[in-house]
């Protein structure tokens, strides 16, 4: 079975009047880059922060959404968006890489999911005609608070009469990136089980971004729900290890976790939930590390009852494989900052 090639470039060449939710995330950012590039019309509705170090950052991020417009409310108040963001001005398309931070059941509801239909019944208020979600490949088998609210606006959304393009793409490098550090400082690769319970095809945020913009000239991405991974092969957590140390040149040490581990600290943890919500919180992030390290990022295949690479479609052109040899040469890695559990 042959992989789904999406690397058509849009041909359309139509600029359209874009408004953006999330573009202070990473795939945010490189989805905002892409629309300014093809000539979009961007406007980005971002959250006004507080502190010294997060102005630091909210104007680095600004520069790189140079050529968009950017306003200042809160994309989780319906009153906000429409004053604030829309602006009672008509817009093409929505696109949203809008996320919850931590995952837990509150945040998850009330971003993944209310906000979103909120920013939906904007949309339709500005006479938006099609409205591109940027969502998430595990949804396929929904366990965790994040992914039934992500499913329930995914539903809200194709119920809608909107053009929709709903995007799930595999792993993020960024989520793949944690361990370079140890690596380099002579500590194990850590591993669930033998490091091959799990796979997925890695997307770079670029070629994520490149993807989501084409969704809104690609008629083949309308009204479709696109699970999307970067190309080459799918790899294993144990791959990953062996091909960081084969670049610093050390010889491979892995450090196996028994997924039991990750059983007891959940129980434990949601024993103590019960007494203490803030802890509650962390039974939920236990859970979907423990998500993370025993399913894969791939397309699930309900008639064989597997994930198969071969059902995952690629997109674009740089691997993670790529991105190791440009931070072991120096490059920085990707903040993962209260996302790193993803």
């Amino acid at each position: 079975m042959r992989e789904t090639d999406f690397s058509a470039p849009s041909t359309a060449g139509l600029s359209l009047r874009v408004f953006l939710l999330g573009a202070t995330g990473t795939i945010g950012l490189a989805t905002a880059k892409a629309l300014i590039q093809r000539g979009h019309d961007v406007v980005c509705f971002v959250r006004t922060r507080q502190g010294a170090k997060r102005d630091v950052a909210d104007k680095l991020k600004a520069s790189a959404l140079k050529g968009a417009t950017i306003r200042y409310g809160d994309p989780s108040d319906p009153e906000s968006l429409v004053r604030d963001g829309f602006a009672h001005e008509p817009f093409d398309a929505v696109i949203s890489c809008m996320a919850s931070r931590t995952g837990s059941p509150r945040d998850a509801w009330r971003v993944d999911h209310q906000a979103h239909v909120y920013a939906l019944q904007a949309a339709q208020a500005a006479g938006v005609k099609h409205f591109v979600l940027l969502s998430a490949i595990c949804v396929q088998k929904p366990f965790l608070a994040f992914q039934h609210a992500k499913l329930a606006f995914e539903k809200a959304l194709i119920e809608s009469g909107l053009t929709y393009s709903i995007v799930r793409p595999t792993a993020f490098f960024k989520s793949l990136s944690g361990q370079l550090d140890r690596v380099k400082k002579g500590k194990p690769f850590l591993i669930f089980g033998d490091g091959k319970l799990t796979a997925c095809k890695p997307i770079s945020d670029s070629d994520l971004g490149d993807f989501i913009t084409g969704c809104l000239d690609q008629k083949d991405r309308h009204n479709q729900i696109l699970p999307i991974g970067g190309p080459g092969p799918a790899i294993t957590p144990r791959q990953q290890g062996q091909y960081l140390f084969q670049l610093l040149g050390k010889e491979p040490q892995f450090k196996s976790v028994p997924v039991g581990f990750l059983d007891f600290i959940i129980g434990t943890l949601s024993w103590i939930g019960k007494f203490i919500p803030f802890i509650a919180d962390k039974a939920e992030l236990a859970r979907i590390g423990r998500y993370y390290a025993t399913e894969s990022m791939l397309v699930w295949d309900a008639a064989s009852n597997r994930y198969d690479a071969q059902l995952t479609p690629s997109h674009g052109t740089q691997t993670l494989f790529d991105a190791y040899q440009l931070w072991v040469n120096g490059q920085e890695a990707p903040d993962r900052g209260e996302h790193a559990v993803f």
